[in-house]
């Protein structure tokens, strides 16, 4: 089948508000295609084709052909050529890579060439990546969803699941199982706005759990051999040797362990989450990284242990097994109560010590990946900051025809070399299709400026923006960007004048150590 058709159905699944309209179209798209054409149409529609790594950026997308008349592109020619583009490497990949880039962009017609784009930088705005197509596969082959999720769990590729469903229904699925080795989706947690409401969806005395600002990482263990992988499910057990050294000094033959990495001030306060990423993210010597920022390995679950599967264990067992078999300075600080002034005093105890929050877990539930369910629930203390919108880019997909990315900015609040307005990040998220509609219709009335990508307006708008912290940013001109920004609400009572200066997130800044 010919990519447009599959470019086609990604923009109607971009417009369609409802998750179960998203998973027809995309399950009607799947029969059409077969068990041939499928699993590669999986990759290109799910999360898993950013994990091609064919090394393409935005700036390889500048200066390409313009697109053809017709269109001639197969859905597996096209998977075929991204992996041929993400296995060049050594001297010249660059060129050989923008070379295949260029041969396959010339026959992709204009629809093609932007849902390309839009995979290669992983900008693939369609409300559907893996949960929605995981479900999709499961319609399309007629089998139960909740099978094509364990599967996923325990193999990791979308593409190995589809065509595993599509050919060989249920008992295809079931032959996939833990695999001391071979990475497990990592199961997932869902948002609470404080301790008491994580709480009340529990039954009964709930587990808690410092949440730690560090890369989680999921650690296997056969024998002698140790394999480190992230939430992506990268491999990065080079990157990590104290992580391994902490794995081969457990007291097991083999083990499946969930937890984080993080780096740790003398204090035993975490550094700032950026060297912990860029000391995961690094390539050079890991050894001498090591003694620039030393990880520290910390355990919240236990998946396998000596042969034996505890994925579907109540999560009590599980932590019971990993009391056993991890002493308690490699695990995360864990408690169970029902009481609110204990979960309370916990919360703010792992605050205290520079930590995110915690995590409120179900002790009867097991390990469900992949997944943000009822099972475990993150509760994090919420900033907000009433900004100034002084930008916006045009949107996407279903947002198409209206202003959507905010630049958001901070008044300089008379710091030198700063300007009227400093600017600290970029938000789409938190708007409703009326505020969608509302502000494109406010901004364009405040328009100074434009240019094909975005709109700039005159810093009129208060606009209050909830985050999660604060990180060093040398893209901005205060060295400083919000965390995980989204919008509350637009703030029509308030003047420009009266937003937050530049000196309160420096204030948030101190308060997380940066």
């Amino acid at each position: 089948m010919l990519l447009r058709h599959l470019a086609l159905t990604s923009r109607a699944v971009a417009a369609e508000p409802g998750r179960r309209a998203k998973t027809d179209l995309l399950a009607e798209c799947l029969r059409d295609l077969g068990p041939e054409e499928a699993p590669a149409a999986v990759v290109l529609l799910s999360g898993e084709s950013q994990r091609l790594r064919t090394g393409i950026g935005p700036a390889a997308l500048r200066d390409l052909p313009p697109p053809a008349a017709e269109p001639v592109l197969g859905v597996r020619q096209t998977e075929r050529i991204l992996e041929e583009i993400a296995a060049v490497h050594g001297a010249g990949a660059q060129a050989g890579r923008h070379r295949l880039l260029a041969g396959l962009f010339e026959r992709a017609t204009d629809v093609e060439q932007g849902f390309l784009r839009a995979v290669l930088v992983g900008d693939l705005r369609q409300g559907a990546l893996d949960a929605v197509v995981a479900d999709a596969v499961a319609r399309a082959a007629g089998v139960p969803a909740a099978a094509v999720r364990r599967a996923l769990m325990f193999r990791g590729s979308a593409r190995a699941v589809a065509a595993a469903a599509l050919t060989g229904g249920v008992p295809a699925l079931a032959r996939f199982r833990l695999e001391v080795g071979r990475p497990v989706r990592p199961m997932l947690a869902a948002s609470a706005p404080e301790v008491g409401a994580a709480l009340e969806r529990i039954t009964g005395p709930a587990a808690l759990e410092w949440k730690l600002d560090g890369i989680r990482l999921q650690v296997h263990r056969d024998g002698g051999e140790v394999a480190a992988f992230t939430r992506s499910l990268d491999d990065i057990t080079a990157r990590v040797p104290e992580v391994v050294e902490a794995a081969l000094a457990l007291p097991v033959r083999s083990a499946v362990l969930d937890g984080e990495a993080i780096a740790l001030g003398a204090d035993g306060r975490p550094r700032p989450f950026q060297e912990t990423a860029a000391r995961t993210a690094a390539r050079r010597d890991p050894d001498r990284l090591r003694a620039e920022v030393p990880l520290s390995a910390h355990f919240f679950d236990l998946l396998h242990l000596d042969g034996e599967d505890l994925v579907d264990r109540p999560g009590r067992e599980r932590w019971a097994a990993l009391s056993g078999a991890v002493p308690a300075e490699l695990r995360v600080p864990h408690t169970e109560t029902g009481d609110h002034d204990e979960a309370l005093a916990f919360f703010r105890a792992a605050l205290a010590r520079g930590h995110e929050g915690v995590l409120v877990k179900d002790p009867d539930a097991g390990y469900q990946a992949g997944r943000r369910g009822a099972g475990w629930i993150k509760v994090k203390p919420r900033h907000t900051l009433d900004l100034v919108v002084l930008a916006a880019e045009w949107g996407s997909g279903r947002r198409r025809g209206f202003l959507s990315n905010l630049h958001l900015g901070a008044r300089a609040g008379g710091e030198a070399g700063l300007g009227p307005w400093v600017m600290l990040g970029k938000t789409f998220k938190g708007l409703t299709d009326e505020t969608l509609a509302w502000q494109t219709g406010a901004l364009l009335a405040r328009e100074v400026e434009r240019d094909a990508r975005a709109v700039r307006v005159r810093p009129e708008l208060v606009v209050e923006i909830a985050f999660d912290g604060v990180q060093r940013s040398p893209r901005y001109p205060a060295g400083l960007a919000l965390r995980f920004a989204r919008v509350v609400r637009y703030r029509p009572d308030k003047a420009a004048a009266e937003a937050d200066t530049v000196a309160a997130v420096r204030e948030i800044a101190a308060a997380e150590g940066l």
